[in-house]
């Protein structure tokens, strides 16, 4: 049976109205820190899924429609082996599902660790990612969410970058004279590079901490060794058969969760490979349902 045009118009309203985009915002107004002058040859270039060359990091609100909101807000950090970001398929179309669950969700275009354009680019994600963080709690009555209910999710790199920002919060690299607290109250990690070392993403290893890096530096950003109580709860997906970034980083993160009672929850599908984004094609299952109901269990939605 046909629908009524105005029925058809209502359905139309309704699925636009879930979710408003508001242009992306500077992460920092008042100058980049850590920075130096950017090279000519340094130009970003976007064709809306892949981003590189970002020196002038942004964040991108998306919010639910008014009266829908939850008050639970998730900070999207996109991967793309610390060389770009896959802004759509880990970015804008997680943000708009979000959105539909009535969650609040920001996507953040960081700056690639590089020295071209960086004093020491081994800090520079973690900054933005920090700014990040202050920038949607200092500002959460604006956008409608509760600032005890902000997380964070990370894709591949983007999880490298989560996993960071949730095991490095006591030391703050920005700004931060009103002392908002750069914790993120959970974390959603989808099949993230977590480790720096013999099981890592060389890749992402390497263009965020060079190519011959101490050891000291490579265990600091091996964040399964720097789980502590304090980390906030988790929610991990990965592919058993992910080539890319081993299955042993989402492993070794959870183990240490559990050595330190952290809640935890984590998804391994059979299948699915890497970078499947919102949808794994090989499953009917979706992990975005878990996540709604792992949120829902532990009281952040």
């Amino acid at each position: 049976m046909k629908k009524a045009p105005y029925v058809l118009l209502a359905t139309m309203l309704m699925s636009t109205a879930i979710f408003a985009q508001i242009k992306p915002i500077p992460l920092y107004p008042n100058g980049v820190p850590n920075s130096k002058a950017t090279p000519a040859s340094y130009v970003e270039k976007n064709d809306k899924e892949w981003v590189t060359g970002v020196s002038v990091p942004t964040i991108t609100p998306y919010l639910p429609a008014h009266g829908y909101s939850s008050g639970t807000a998730v900070i999207i950090f996109p991967g793309g082996g610390y060389v770009g970001l896959s802004m759509d398929n880990e970015g804008a179309s997680v943000a708009k599902e979000l959105n539909k669950i009535g969650v609040a969700a920001f996507v953040v275009k960081y700056r690639l660790p590089t020295d071209d354009i960086m004093v020491d680019k081994t800090i520079g994600p973690l900054q933005d990612g920090q700014q990040a963080i202050i920038m949607v709690r200092s500002k959460a009555a604006g956008y409608g969410i509760k600032p005890d209910q902000i997380g964070i999710m990370g894709f591949s790199a983007g999880g490298h970058l989560a996993s960071t920002l949730g095991t490095h919060f006591d030391k703050v690299l920005v700004s931060n004279p009103d002392n908002v607290s750069a914790r993120p109250d959970f974390m959603l990690l989808l099949y993230p590079v977590i480790t720096m070392g013999s099981r890592t993403h060389a890749g992402s290893r390497e263009n965020l901490l060079g190519k011959t890096p101490p050891q000291s530096l490579v265990d600091e950003y091996s964040n399964e060794k720097q789980v502590d109580a304090h980390t906030p709860p988790t929610f991990l997906v990965q592919a058993a058969d992910d080539t890319v970034v081993p299955i042993q980083n989402s492993l070794m993160f959870f183990n240490a969760l559990l050595t330190f009672k952290v809640k935890a929850e984590m998804h391994i599908f059979q299948a699915g490979g890497h970078g499947f984004g919102l949808d794994n094609s090989t499953t009917k299952d979706k992990w975005m349902d878990w996540a709604k109901n792992w949120l829902e269990q532990n009281k952040f939605l």
